[in-house]
């Protein structure tokens, strides 16, 4: 049987994390593994392993008494690196959006998302995809569409196998996924994903679809 996706929550509110714990517990392949009020106390955990299960994904909120989301995510990329960050939170500003793709996060969804949609988040970015909100993801298209193209590689392309990943990744598919259409291994797809990130010099995927369509690279208008 495969492994489970294991959780960690950050969110201050109790209620709330009641709401996604009873969530995910019917879910057989996600298991939330532990939850915690402050950013400070998660990461404490993150630094001693050794009684703690270290997260596939955690789910992160922006907003939290003490250290904010913000300032917690790239200290939980130094801490657990190979950890996914999926930010869940109230927050649609354009400057929290960005600084948090920016950081490292590999999604960015908004509390108001539905049950289903956060599960099969949580799922893609397990498996190496991205994922953005909906609304995010139309505000950041607006955004990109208004902002004119400029050159972000030393000879202003991507490889034809860099863009063919790099266009699948654009529409959500994780790397096994992306493989899988190519015809190549999970492998390779890391390879050609690290290139593509080296290239448009970003950190993830979201920030790399954002440059992309920045650049021109990938057409605003589709």
């Amino acid at each position: 049987m495969k492994k489970p996706i294991n959780v960690m929550l950050v969110e201050d509110s109790a209620a709330y994390r009641k709401a996604i714990a009873r969530s995910l517990g019917v879910e057989p392949d996600i298991e939330l593994v532990s939850e915690f009020g402050t950013a400070e106390i998660a990461l404490r955990s993150l630094q001693d392993t050794a009684d703690q299960i270290v997260p596939d994904v955690i789910l992160l909120d922006l907003n939290l008494p003490g250290m904010s989301g913000l300032e917690a995510i790239p200290w939980i990329k130094k801490y657990a690196p190979n950890t996914e960050i999926l930010v869940l939170t109230q927050s649609d500003r354009e400057s929290d959006v960005v600084q948090a793709v920016s950081a490292g996060a590999s999604g960015y969804l908004l509390k108001s998302t539905t049950r289903d949609q956060l599960e099969d988040s949580i799922r893609t970015v397990a498996e190496g995809g991205a994922t953005l909100d909906p609304g995010v993801a139309r505000f950041l298209l607006s955004r990109m569409q208004q902002t004119s193209p400029q050159q972000t590689t030393e000879d202003g392309s991507l490889s034809e196998r860099e863009l063919e990943v790099l266009k699948l990744i654009e529409e959500g598919l994780s790397k096994k996924m992306v493989a899988n259409q190519l015809g190549i291994s999970s492998k390779t797809v890391a390879i050609h994903a690290g290139h593509i990130y080296e290239k448009l010099n970003v950190p993830n995927a979201p920030a790399a679809i954002s440059r992309a369509y920045k650049s021109g690279i990938l057409p605003a208008d589709k």
